[in-house]
């Protein structure tokens, strides 16, 4: 971290512990115009100072924070305008010199929340009908003050008619204005609010004392008719992850659900509630629902993993300073990996999957891995270690670059240690007491306990003693072609493919509208027809076929996902060979594929020669 002499000054001068909270007042009646309009009032004294624009967010793992969507500011004290210069190296530092008797600086400045984009919270995050505020965007904070000390009095006013949901409490509410309790920076950053003209809350039980609510924010009032079963499973969520940890910590918990076609898609964890976003329909739409079933399971497990226990690196604002910190992402594959574990197991032992969904995103993920040409230069620990260049990538050659593989890899992981704890113990063990012992004790508020490698470590060998080390160090500098598929093989079953696409897999490439067929030919294509990824080695690249081509025509025919399927199943009975052609830019060019293995899925199929531990794994822990 780079600090300026004038930086350093006003870190060496601000109180860090300011007596005042700063007042906050955010107005987003703007919202459908993508405008929110901010004001703060902020304890001060005479002198240099530094306001900070928070960069390093909490769960994003990179320096994500929105500066360049700030825009307007403007500074005074005492009703005269305050100069400010941003710094010269850290571009989300403001230098001013506050005057001779001020007590207090007022600071405004606009918002600008981006229109249809992807990403994270920096994203699309409005439309006419909702909108979803971090409050990391909204605010500055004096370089030096301590998160878990620095206090807000936050004021929002959204439109009229409007409702919300949020973990942040309220202090009163009048009309559409709605004033929090003081909370800490660190609080605030950690308590997004949604918003929205189409709004339902559901109540989802008091588990252990703590109260759970999911509020949904949609584009149409018929995006909220959610059935009483799938409630059900929502409940039963709350019930099974109870049952996981045996102790929750956090004062209550709100799942903050957007269902619309215009905002960013994705999940981002906070310590009572989630920021969780998909499709106006899914909901009401079987296929929707089935492909994106284990986004609010995942991200309720961070509650746990990630917020509650996390890696020491990544701990931001009141361990080591403000979100200027820069993050180290050595250990993603337990932060993120472990929970894409446990959050793809509850998921079927909540009901929101079936055992055989379970099964085949567990197929996806082996393939997808044990086909990354990517994994033979890369290991698995590079992909944490770079996750903050990694999530801004590019889509294209993917199995050649490889991604935020810690994500599918870590699944893998975390069975094979499950599979084995259970097998070295006969049954009596299972990497549900690693959770209970890890990530439970006594509920509670929020709490932050960090962790390091050693204390992952420590912990498997208390629940089941092994060379834990050399098996997560095996795996996680490993440079083979295969990837670590003994946890699926180990439980009864096996990878296997045959030209069947599985309801899971239809649900997929329905929801993502793509054509998927990376298995046989070695091509991913979106709805345009565009070629957005080849598989590297497989027989499209190595037939010359680059990512983001277009697909014209296929045995020259036009192309169609179907006329495509069909020729690429007529390989296996005779014909040995595709000729495609695409378009290049401005250039048409002819491709000739030699390819006879006709269409392939993955699947997984039981071996029955080996118990089948995978169905015990997903089995609902709640009613053991």
């Amino acid at each position: 971290m780079r600090i300026s002499a004038v930086a350093l000054l006003a870190l060496l001068s601000w109180p860090l512990h300011a007596q005042t909270p700063v007042k906050l007042k955010v107005d987003a009646t703007g919202a459908a115009r993508r405008l929110f309009h901010v004001q703060m009032s902020m304890p001060a004294k005479a002198g240099a100072m530094t306001l900070l624009y928070p960069e390093w967010i909490p769960g994003e793992h990179g320096p994500t924070g929105p500066i360049a969507n700030l825009v307007g500011l403007k500074i005074q004290a005492g009703g005269k305008t305050v100069p400010w210069k941003r710094d010269s190296d850290n571009m989300y530092a403001f230098h001013l010199e506050v005057p001779s008797g001020a007590a207090t600086i007022e600071v405004a400045f606009d918002f600008i929340s981006p229109p249809e984009s992807g990403g994270f919270t920096s994203g699309a995050s409005t439309t006419t009908e909702l909108a979803v505020l971090n409050w990391n965007q909204l605010l500055l904070y004096p370089q030096g003050a301590q998160p878990d000390a620095f206090q807000y009095q936050a004021t929002l006013i959204v439109p009229t008619s409007w409702r919300y949901g949020t973990a942040l409490p309220i202090q009163r509410e009048s009309g559409n204005q709605i004033e929090f309790q003081p909370a800490s920076l660190t609080t605030m950053v950690d308590s997004p609010v949604s918003a929205g003209a189409h709004y339902r809350t559901f109540e989802l039980g008091a588990e252990q004392g703590a109260a759970h609510y999911l509020h949904l924010a949609a584009d149409s009032d018929r995006a909220l008719e959610a059935s009483p079963e799938l409630i059900g499973h929502f409940k039963s969520l709350v019930t099974e992850a109870g049952a996981l940890f045996g102790a929750h910590h956090y004062r209550s918990y709100h799942f903050l659900y957007t269902l619309s076609d215009h905002v960013a898609h994705f999940g981002l964890e906070h310590h009572e509630s989630s920021d969780d976003r998909t499709g106006e329909r899914t909901l009401i739409d079987s296929d929707a629902l089935r492909a994106t079933g284990y986004l609010l399971p995942h991200e309720f497990v961070h509650s746990w993993n990630g917020k509650y226990r996390r890696p020491s690196g990544l701990i931001s604002g009141g361990r080591d300073g403000g979100y200027d910190t820069p993050m180290q992402g050595d250990l993603l594959w337990v932060y993120e990996g472990l929970t894409n574990y446990l959050g793809e197991i509850l998921t079927p032992r909540c009901g929101l999957w079936s055992a055989e969904d379970y099964r085949e995103s567990l197929a996806e993920t082996a393939a997808e891995l044990d086909n990354k040409f990517g994994r033979t230069w890369r290991p698995l620990e590079d992909t944490a270690v770079a996750a903050q260049t990694l999530y801004e990538a590019g889509s294209d050659y993917q199995s050649l670059r490889r991604s935020v593989d810690y994500y599918a890899e870590g699944s893998l992981i975390w069975l094979e240690a499950d599979v084995a704890i259970r097998q070295l113990s006969k049954g009596a063990k299972s990497l549900d007491d690693f959770c209970k012992l890890f990530y439970g004790g006594a509920s509670g508020p929020p709490a932050l306990k960090p962790y390091n490698f050693d204390d992952v470590v420590a912990a498997l060998n208390a629940v089941q003693p092994n060379d834990w080390a050399g098996f997560l160090n095996q795996r996680l500098r490993s440079t083979d072609a295969r990837a670590p598929v003994g946890g699926i093989e180990r439980s009864g079953w096996k990878l296997t493919y045959d030209g069947v696409r599985s309801e899971f897999w239809k649900a997929r490439e329905e929801t993502r509208k793509i054509t998927d067929l990376t298995y046989s030919i070695g091509i991913l294509l979106n709805e345009d027809a565009t070629i957005t990824d080849v598989r590297y080695g497989g027989p499209a690249q190595k037939a010359g076929i680059a990512p983001s081509v277009k697909l014209i025509a296929v045995n020259t025919r036009q192309y169609t996902a179907t006329a495509l399927r069909e020729a690429i199943a007529q390989t296996a009975t005779g014909a040995k060979s595709l000729e495609l052609l695409v378009k290049n830019g401005e250039f048409y060019q002819t491709f000739r594929i030699n390819y006879g293995g006709g269409e392939k899925y993955p699947h997984l199929t039981r071996d029955t020669a080996t118990p089948d531990l995978l169905t015990a794994i997903v089995a609902p822990a709640a009613k053991k």
